[in-house]
């Protein structure tokens, strides 16, 4: 099995790892992020088994990376509030948002679940619980992003 090339993995997976880093950190340090983590995927891919789950690995190194990048003191950065939230980026910024409310876990257990995409074992075995735990940690989430944001559900 002839593995892709890399930049071919940055074509196909490059627009889910930033929303990924952007969801956990703001569009700013979500840059920064992004580009850590292809840095270390550049350097880990001859060693990636055939077969494995890319966008799953890649997730999971922009999760660490985003994790590494708060440790450094970074902010969140959201930028300004536009005036009429109509458009798609300001839902984005409204999400955004939102997920900054989050406690820790909550927002990382959401931001790789439902924006990265990870099975609930994955998303465990990166924040260190169990699936269970992640999954209730996610629909709690969802359920605060829900009231957060305006919606049903209160």
């Amino acid at each position: 099995m002839t593995r892709a090339p890399f930049d071919s993995i940055v074509a196909q997976h490059g627009a889910r790892v930033w929303r990924v880093c952007r969801a956990l950190l703001g569009e700013h340090d979500a840059d920064d992020a992004w580009s850590e983590t292809f840095l270390a995927a550049l350097e880990a891919y001859p060693r990636l088994a055939p077969g494995s789950n890319v966008e799953g690995w890649l997730v999971t190194i922009a999760h660490r990376k985003a994790i590494d990048v708060l440790r450094r003191g970074a902010r969140l950065q959201l930028g300004e509030v536009p005036d009429r939230p109509a458009t798609a980026a300001s839902r984005d910024l409204d999400l955004a948002r939102a997920l900054a409310q989050l406690p820790q876990r909550q927002r990382e257990t959401v931001v790789l679940h439902h924006l990265g995409g990870l099975p609930f074992t994955e998303v465990a075995a990166a924040v260190g619980s169990t699936a269970d735990a992640a999954r209730r940690a996610s629909s709690d989430g969802i359920r605060r992003l829900r009231q957060l944001m305006g919606g049903a559900d209160g």
